[in-house]
């Protein structure tokens, strides 16, 4: 037998390591890009300022906000304190940003004046707002017209602008307590905000509130503004919202008072409460061109309360009405106090003075000669300033005394003596 060659034997082990090094690589994995989406933009509801508002007495000029303004809040009514007396506020004012219209039971300025809720309309991706106001009788409002030009209102300095409303156009009020920041709930003109405190939240559009038929009349009014149902002279409506709308999942269908205080008194669904206004003194509506009187929401913003207090509107304080009565009286809420200043206790740690040197305050030494000179130079002006007042004093005049008055001498005649007597004489004594 033959042994192999050793050129042989180095080709096959040459081969084996080939074939040992062939199965030991390793494939590289393929690298997988997983695309990361990104969160969805959460708008984040600014601190809610809460003020009383003084409201005009008549329709004022509407104004253009960029944005919607924000959800309901609770706001519970206080029993009628006196009969007459309407539910003003528990709405979103414009005051260089959206804040709360605190509500309060207030008295008409003048006999027949009615109370219009406040009017919201969306339009070309902006709000047009006309806040709630007192009427004079007969006066019908008057929705804007659709040709009307207006210029966006600017926001107050530090206030960070919302989104766009969302939801059809038309006139709208805002959406329940606790929705979705944006939307908003189509309804017919005149409808209070506070119809929608008692339904669920909402995170789609689909809510609408819809008029309903009194004694076989429905009230509609035709104008040249999209959605404009009046509800003047309607008792309730009905807030209806499928179950894509609400955050529920369910659909939702619910007769409500159309009264302001009837339909805020409802149990809501979320309670979202509205807070109570730092101060209760109210502020001027806001009008185009002049600058908002609503304070910071650092100062107007106290912890929120279930029943917020009752405060007379100014309009009432300065029209005294034949309404009231003592019931009126007990109910109105006393002015708020302000607090007295603090002072300081006398148990108080002091502040230590801090240490003076001595040498450095000490006055300079005093002449005591030239402090002398000085007082004689002293006294001597004020001698001849004494002497130079009274020559120029005039001499008094010499007092007169008033000479009295003569006294009036009054001659009497003689009186007649009766049947010719001759007068009495005086008696002669002889001594």
């Amino acid at each position: 037998m033959n042994k192999p060659s050793s050129r042989s034997v180095a080709q096959l082990a040459g081969m084996a390591l080939t074939l040992l090094a062939a199965g030991c690589v390793v494939q590289p994995q393929p690298v997988r890009y997983v695309a990361v989406q990104p969160a969805p933009a959460v708008a984040v509801a600014p601190p809610v300022v809460s003020v009383y508002v003084d409201p005009p007495l008549y329709q004022p000029p509407p104004i253009a906000v960029a944005w919607a303004p924000p959800p309901m809040l609770v706001e519970v009514p206080t029993p009628l304190p006196f009969q007459g007396a309407i539910w003003t506020g528990g709405y979103w004012t414009w005051q260089g940003s959206w804040v709360w219209a605190a509500g309060r039971w207030a008295a008409p300025p003048q006999p027949g004046y009615a109370w219009v809720q406040p009017y919201y309309e969306h339009r070309d991706s902006t709000v047009v707002f006309i806040t709630g106001h007192w009427s004079a009788p007969g006066v019908a409002f008057i929705p804007p017209p659709l040709g009307l030009s207006l210029a966006v209102s600017v926001a107050a300095v530090g206030v960070v602008a919302g989104l766009a409303p969302i939801g059809p156009q038309g006139v709208f009020v805002p959406a329940p307590p606790g929705s979705r920041l944006g939307l908003i709930v189509p309804a017919p003109i005149g409808t209070p905000p506070a119809v929608v405190v008692s339904a669920p939240p909402v995170t789609n559009v689909g809510m609408r509130v819809q008029n309903t038929t009194i004694n076989n009349v429905t009230n509609n009014t035709t104008t040249n503004v999209t959605n404009i149902t009046n509800i003047n002279n309607t008792r309730t409506v009905t807030v209806v919202a499928p179950a894509s709308a609400t955050a529920s999942g369910r659909p939702f269908e619910a007769a409500v008072p159309a009264s302001a205080h009837l339909a805020a008194a409802l149990p809501p669904v979320v309670h979202a409460m509205a807070p109570v206004p730092a101060s209760a003194k109210p502020v001027a509506a806001f009008m185009p061109g002049h600058p908002s009187a609503a304070p910071r929401s650092a100062e107007a913003v106290r912890p929120a309360a279930a029943v917020p207090p009752q405060v007379p509107t100014a309009s009432a304080q300065a029209h005294p009405q034949p309404l009231l009565s003592p019931v009126a009286a007990k109910g109105a809420e006393p002015a708020v106090p302000h607090p007295a200043p603090v002072q300081a206790s006398a148990e108080a740690p002091r502040r230590e003075a801090p240490a003076i040197n001595e040498q450095e305050h000490r006055p300079p030494p005093v002449d005591p000669a030239l402090v002398a000179r000085e007082q004689q130079a002293d006294a001597a002006r004020r001698a001849n300033e004494q002497k130079a007042l009274h020559a120029q004093r005039p001499a008094p005049a010499p007092k007169e005394h008033p000479k009295p008055a003569p006294h009036p001498h009054v001659d009497h005649p003689p009186a007649p003596h009766a049947h010719g007597e001759p007068p009495h004489r005086k008696e002669e004594h002889h001594g």
